[in-house]
């Protein structure tokens, strides 16, 4: 018997054992490459598959799954492979079709936003799907939102919703970090832990929630801390917010930075977000690179400063040569916790401080503060607050 049979053979025994599709060890090679073929969905497409969009008539909260893609919709060949597969090959309804537990948790529904690897999300997708996640939040019929997404960049699209999504409801941004084709993938319980958080009366006015590993992360605080391992989301320092055990949802702790509907930025109107890069801070580094992202139209620079934001006299002098043309300098540390403390120097030079924020999370902070002003003083106390 040749492995590909061996291997298709698994999921048809567990389906009639159990009698339900699984996802984790039974999501198989053909399976995946079946789903593939049917559920696709090109990057500028979006699928709704609740077309009658009709209210739901139990008591269970109605939450809308947005997926963009990521490793929680990846495939394989092999289902033993968790590093080299295909990010985003399986659309929303094969996600959810794989999990028909959620249906007793809550009325789930799902859009396809965009299907892409998280590395490829950039400011137009963000636009996208914060946008849609406000017009959803609106309505009545909708009483949370998960959001499905690759881990690599989740947690800088869940601090970008934080300060952007103006309602006090539950949204979850979930992702894992292991394809759907791999044995004991961890995206089918990351995915109805969100929908169960999501629904969560306990989840309302938490701001933006990060879910994976039974973890409930703060967008402002949770970060990836290892490439490959399923608990690589961590806060180190502040903690996590609470987690959910024995299909309970525990909250234990409250992010205390400005979020949601506290929040002043607003993107309804915005086409586009102004452009900020990110430098690091290395021994022998050069000017050159804060002149080049200046000549390449930088309107802020984020640097990953080493220890507590320190900057290079070389480093000191290009940024300060940006900060004369009106580009505002972000100090934040390439260490990965920690708070970079304010100096007197900063705002005579256009520079600011990030408090806790590290430099992905500084880059989304000063992009959107940049559409509300240019005033030094007030961008720090937006990294104060936020």
């Amino acid at each position: 018997m040749t492995n590909m049979k061996k291997m298709t053979m698994i999921p048809l025994l567990a389906s009639f054992i159990l009698g339900s599709t699984l996802w984790s060890g039974g999501f198989t090679a053909n399976a995946a490459a079946a789903a593939t073929t049917s559920t696709t969905v090109p990057p500028s497409a979006t699928t709704i598959t609740d077309k009658s969009e009709k209210p739901q008539t139990n008591n269970l909260p109605n939450i809308k799954i947005l997926a963009t893609g990521g490793t929680i919709a990846g495939s394989s060949a092999v289902n033993t492979d968790t590093t080299d597969y295909k990010a985003g090959a399986l659309g929303i309804e094969t996600l959810i079709n794989a999990v028909p537990e959620m249906k007793s948790i809550a009325n789930v529904s799902g859009e396809q936003v965009v299907n892409v690897g998280s590395p490829d999300i950039n400011n137009d997708i963000l636009l996208k799907l914060a946008k849609r996640t406000n017009e959803l939040l609106a309505r009545d019929d909708v009483d949370g939102i998960v959001i499905t997404h690759g881990t690599d960049t989740l947690e800088e699209t869940a601090y970008f919703l934080n300060l952007v999504v103006n309602s006090d409801k539950p949204v979850v941004v979930v992702g894992s970090m292991r394809p759907a084709t791999a044995i004991s993938a961890d995206g089918p319980f990351n995915l109805y832990n969100a929908v169960k958080v999501a629904g969560a009366s306990a989840s309302k006015g938490q701001g933006v929630l990060v879910l994976l590993n039974d973890r409930i992360g703060a967008a402002r605080y949770i970060t990836k801390t290892n490439t490959t391992a399923v608990d690589t989301f961590k806060s180190v320092e502040q903690g996590y917010l609470g987690a959910v055990v024995g299909d309970q949802v525990y909250y234990y702790n409250k992010s205390t930075h400005k979020h949601t509907t506290a929040s002043m930025f607003d993107i309804s109107i915005l086409t586009q977000l102004p452009q900020v890069d990110i430098l690091y801070e290395y021994q022998n580094n050069g000017r050159y690179l804060y002149d080049a992202a200046v000549a390449a139209g930088a309107k802020g620079i984020v640097v990953a400063g080493s220890g507590n934001g320190s900057l290079s006299k070389t480093s000191t002098e290009g940024a300060e040569a940006a900060g004369k043309k009106g580009v505002i300098i972000a100090r934040s540390s390439r260490v990965g916790s920690g708070i970079v403390s304010p100096s007197t120097k900063d705002a005579a030079s256009n520079f600011v401080s990030t408090d806790s924020l590290n430099p992905q999370k500084a880059r989304i902070l000063l992009m959107l503060a940049l559409t509300q002003t240019h005033d030094v003083k007030e961008i720090q106390s937006f990294f104060n607050e936020y």
